[in-house]
């Protein structure tokens, strides 16, 4: 039986790319696209830009997720609070790709796992899921006598700073020496620093262009660097994860899963 699958951000770029992975999956159905009620594509074909029509029409009626198995949402905080309110209302599962939560969302997440099945990750790219994984080695062995800093570059319309790729980077790494990141990061650096802390886990951000994503982690040691690197060309990647993610939480009934669970890295 397909995958019903709902899209919030219809008309976005992230959006778009994601229509465009579920009508190519043959184990989803795509049947609802949502956007904002003041977004000028509202009442369109959600395939119009491929030049197809899916017969399913963008709309901002939160009701219609009841046409749905699974809510895929990269939208934003806000947009994604009302959409977990609808969804563990009318039982709808949910992949969110969104970043940039306050403790308060991620509470608010937890809180409706505990009704409906939720896969919620930083970033669905397979790749980088794999890079996660790859870092929780590197940290592990080079947990002394290296200097760390992660280095990430995105597009200007992005708004939060660092990606949450990069702040799951260093969650990573400093959980594999036994550590929490809130006591290791340093996010800004101007003037007179002094020398650098021991142990600390730095962030560097980049915003320009049309850069899609790129992150790196530079392990620093003395008459060597370590650098592992992920770079994303297009935002499919994303999609494509995030339809392993539908079809892995179309099979749970509750609770809060990450592409770790996706993937099978546990």
């Amino acid at each position: 039986m397909s995958i019903r699958v709902a899209i919030a951000g219809a008309s976005g770029r992230m959006g778009r790319m994601l229509i465009e992975a579920t009508l190519a999956d043959s184990a989803l159905t795509l049947a609802v696209a949502l956007d904002r009620a003041d977004s000028p594509e509202r009442g369109r074909d959600c395939g119009d830009f491929l030049g197809r029509r899916t017969g399913v029409a963008i709309g901002a009626d939160l009701d219609r997720l009841t046409d749905a198995d699974v809510l895929i949402d990269f939208t934003r905080p806000e947009g994604t609070a009302a959409h977990l309110d609808a969804c563990r209302r009318h039982g709808v599962k949910m992949v969110i790709g969104t970043t940039g939560f306050d403790d308060p969302g991620k509470a608010a997440i937890r809180s409706a796992a505990e009704s409906i099945a939720i896969v919620f990750s930083p970033n669905m790219s397979v790749g980088v899921n794999a890079t996660f994984k790859l870092l929780e080695v590197a940290a592990a062995i080079l947990a002394s006598g290296y200097d760390i800093e992660i280095i990430e570059a995105h597009h200007r319309h992005k708004v939060d700073a660092p990606s949450g790729t990069a702040l799951k980077m260093g969650e990573v790494i400093a959980a594999a020496q036994g550590k929490a990141l809130k006591d290791l990061a340093v996010y800004a650096r101007e003037g007179v620093t002094g020398e650098r802390k021991a142990g600390a886990i730095g962030f560097a951000a980049v915003r320009g262009g049309d850069i899609v994503g790129d992150h790196t982690v530079l392990f620093a040691g003395t008459g060597e660097r370590i650098e592992i690197t992920h770079r994303a060309s297009s935002r499919m990647p994303y999609a494509l994860g995030s339809m392993r993610a539908a079809r892995f939480i179309a099979g749970q009934a509750h609770g809060l899963f990450d592409m770790h669970d996706v993937l099978g890295l546990r």
